[in-house]
């Protein structure tokens, strides 16, 4: 095999060229970078050594020998560049390379809702499992052990947990942390291992509760203590989703206009929601405490926001509680798995649907859905906010009948579009 020369260096094609040792020149349209590339485990990878600008071909061949050494010793050579090119003292853990991922792409990113979704998977999902390993030390076995617990039953999400993995770890191949083999690639490597997203992409419906037992609910919710337990309230006299309420900030609260104005880049749709507050919902408010330090409405108790885990141990615990007293539990009786604070929402969707006069648009609207149907939506823009608050005064009735006591509701009525 010829070695490479100078003007070699220069003058090479598009493509990989091997000089010996490991060590090969990549050519890329106008970009020229030296690689240093190993077979281990039956699996090619490669670390970048750098630009040809910044390094010469003596220089690369120089560090080449010295990783193929620290390669032959039993070394890991993407951590031996790390410390040879002086890239730092040390290796960042996973975590810390997502946090300065995140930093580095938040001003190109749409919104701070992107970062912050960003963030909340990688906390909900991901950081607790390997967040504390070396980017090197992450493994197939460790992104599976992250994937398979939510890849059927929280399908969307799964997907975009895996990508953020791939990501955090190509940015880490990229900075000479790990080399370039990725265990988070779907072709190649998670596609031998896991179904297909389009396999498993069907509509997984929350577990909810029967609207019929959500007066019971509400009862043993209020008995609760707990900031997590005042949030359920709050998801569920607004039917909103559980990262709008958990994100809550007083700022957003308007309580002589009765209203809850969620920005944009807090919204699933990415357009401003605003939420009519029936009485129960401000009178809930009116009762919490406030931490000065804290702009959450519903705080951690060090101030932050609400994990979407202590909603869930929340409800866990009631249906424990209740089991435990001789009743019913809190279970979906379509899946018989225990209800979750997302699938409050199908609650109020199917009271609204099924025993009230509401017109569908209104509803749709209060749980801030996409309206496919383009005249649909164009009217859903307009003057709702009085249809939508009797819709809520309606439903907070409901929720907070004392035991026994039926709420007399109009006949739904199919009411027809206005053109």
């Amino acid at each position: 095999m010829a070695k490479l020369t100078a003007r070699g260096v220069e003058t090479a094609a598009d493509g990989l060229h091997a000089d010996g040792g490991n060590l090969y020149l990549k050519v890329v349209g106008g970009s020229r970078s030296w690689v240093f590339r190993w077979k281990r485990d039956g699996k090619v990878r490669q670390i970048g050594l750098g630009s040809v600008k910044d390094r010469s071909l003596k220089e690369a061949r120089e560090l080449a020998a010295k990783l193929r050494h620290a390669l032959l010793n039993g070394e890991d050579p993407a951590a031996v560049y790390a410390r040879l090119s002086g890239k730092g003292e040390r290796i960042p853990t996973f975590a810390e390379a997502a946090a300065m991922l995140i930093e580095a792409k938040r001003p190109g990113w749409r919104n701070a809702k992107h970062a912050q979704q960003w963030e909340n998977t990688l906390r909900d999902y991901v950081l607790p499992k390997i967040g504390k390993l070396t980017p090197q030390a992450v493994t197939v076995e460790h992104v599976l052990s992250v994937l398979r617990p939510i890849w059927t039953t929280k399908a969307e999400t799964a997907s975009r947990v895996r990508q953020r993995i791939e990501a955090i770890l190509d940015y880490c191949a990229a900075h000479g942390w790990r080399d370039d083999y990725n265990p988070a690639r779907w072709r190649g490597r998670l596609k031998a291992l896991l179904p297909e997203p389009s396999k498993v992409k069907r509509i997984q419906h929350q577990p909810a509760l029967p609207y019929v037992r959500v007066a019971e609910f509400y009862r043993k919710l209020t008995e609760r203590p707990g900031m997590a337990a005042r949030c359920l309230e709050f998801i569920l006299l607004t039917a909103c989703r559980s990262g709008e309420a958990r994100g809550a900030t007083w700022r957003e609260i308007d309580f002589e206009t009765k209203l809850w104005t969620i920005p944009s880049e807090r919204t699933k749709t990415g357009k401003e929601h605003v939420v009519p507050l029936s009485e129960p919902a401000l009178a809930l408010l009116r009762s919490l405490p406030r931490m000065e330090a804290s702009p959450y409405v519903f705080f951690a108790p060090r101030g932050g926001m609400l994990s979407d885990m202590a909603m869930t141990a929340t409800i866990r615990r009631m249906h424990a509680d209740d089991l435990a007293a001789g009743g019913q539990g809190f279970l979906d009786p379509a899946s018989d798995r225990i209800i979750t604070a997302h699938g409050l929402r199908s609650t109020f969707r199917d009271w609204a649907g099924e025993t009230t006069h509401h017109a569908r648009e209104v509803i749709e609207h209060a749980l801030a859905h996409q309206l496919k149907d383009k005249a649909e939506a164009a009217y859903a823009r307009g003057a709702l906010l009085a249809k939508r608050r009797a819709l809520m005064d309606d439903w907070a009735r409901f929720v907070t009948r004392p035991a026994g006591v039926v709420v007399p509701l109009p006949v739904r009525e199919h009411a027809k579009m206005t053109s």
